[in-house]
């Protein structure tokens, strides 16, 4: 049986990887959880997995639980901040992490887990965008495997199995285009978050779901992959496919191009990096070829969504701009769901950010997170002039 901690577990990752742990009770079981600021369904998972150790954003929420614990008969560790999201990920049970976070909150609970030798299930994309170099690095250190949980890496892991990795051409990572992909400019800029959080294919968190609008999510996902696969960016190719059923391809040097195919359902991936190297059955809905109605492919339009371009072009001067290319998003998303400014000032905000950053080659841990700091404080400021 495998003992799993899970960063995140109110979360939709998070959520559906409980799902994953309720088919599999012989071979998952659950030792910590960490969540934010949904105490209520925490408390639920908390009754219903018994963890040994637990962790809320504040201290008061871990008081309330403790609490209702209490009168539950469960005497859990439980903790809260930053140092309790670093006690879930460092528990002495587990044996892999699954960092299910959203944002650049992950990467110091991230670091120390490898750290502490445990396995990980990353679907906290941005540590890698943030600080590829040194988490990879530190992950070599300590003799750590990364286990990718995000659709389109899992997908690429698989067709790279067995394979000489010196014989890529190119990764083909896809996207599925978002709600927006055919509207124009003019369109684009009268989109609400309302409109934007409706995603055609997955069931995604708000903040995903919105990269996924602005074609930052795809941005974010080849620095990703830079990272995990260890190839140069003029080797990751991003191509549109609408119906979300390729869910990403490696091309090889002799013209053979390996594709993952199967239903858009994020248990899948998470399934595969829990049971690696086995594949367990499951009686999640499978993909039936012959209802599909086809497969189509285009190139995605970066005039209209200029986060890819920016996201290429940060994860290309390297060093620090990644982690400010991340932060800066990450506060302009948060304006947009708030009502703060436009769909379109999105990329504008992140873009300007950029240019007014001096970078850094090869930060260690505490200069990225400095980094990330700045980048916050700026964007805000950049947000509240708009």
């Amino acid at each position: 049986m495998k003992q799993i901690s899970i960063l995140g577990s109110t979360g939709s990752i998070g959520r559906q990887t409980l799902e994953v742990v309720n088919s599999f009770p012989e071979e998952l079981n659950v030792v910590a959880l960490a969540a934010g600021r949904n105490r209520e369904l925490f408390l639920e998972q908390c009754k219903a997995y018994k963890p040994l150790l637990v962790s809320l954003q504040l201290e008061e929420d871990a008081l309330w639980l403790k609490e209702h614990l209490i009168k539950e008969k469960l005497r859990p560790e439980i903790r809260y901040g930053l140092d309790g999201l670093v006690a879930v990920a460092t528990c002495h049970e587990a044996v892999v992490v699954v960092t299910a976070l959203s944002g650049a909150i992950g990467l110091v609970p991230t670091c120390a887990a490898i750290k502490a030798s445990k396995k990980i299930a990353l679907a906290n994309k941005e540590t890698l965008v943030a600080a590829g170099q040194y988490v990879t690095k530190l992950a070599e250190e300590y003799k750590v495997e990364i286990l990718p949980v995000d659709s389109e890496h899992s997908a690429i892991w698989q067709c790279l199995h067995g394979e000489n990795r010196s014989a890529i051409r190119k990764i083909q990572l896809t996207a599925s285009g978002g709600p927006f992909r055919q509207l124009n400019r003019q369109e684009l800029e009268n989109v609400t978050p309302e409109m934007a959080l409706k995603h055609p294919n997955w069931s995604m968190g708000q903040k995903i779901t919105i990269d996924s609008a602005t074609l930052m999510n795809k941005g974010l996902e080849v620095i990703e992959a830079k990272w995990l696969f260890g190839v140069d960016y003029d080797d990751i190719n991003v191509v549109v496919h609408p119906q979300s059923v390729i869910h990403s391809m490696v091309e090889y040097g002799d013209g053979s191009l390996l594709a993952h195919l199967g239903m858009p359902d994020m248990r899948i991936p998470i399934q595969y990096a829990l049971s690696y190297p086995e594949r367990w059955f499951n009686h999640l809905p499978k993909l039936n070829l012959t209802e599909l109605k086809g497969l189509t492919f285009e190139e995605p339009d970066t005039n209209r969504f200029p986060s890819l371009s920016l996201a290429y072009q940060a994860g290309k001067i390297g060093g620090t701009a990644p982690a400010v290319l991340n932060a800066a998003n990450e506060v302009a998303v948060h304006a947009f769901l708030a009502g703060q400014i436009k769909f379109m000032q999105i990329p504008s905000i992140v873009k300007r950010t950029l240019n007014e950053h001096q970078f850094q080659g090869s930060p260690v841990l505490e200069e990225i997170l400095e980094i990330d700091g700045w980048a916050r404080e700026e964007a805000n400021k950049i947000i509240r002039n708009c």
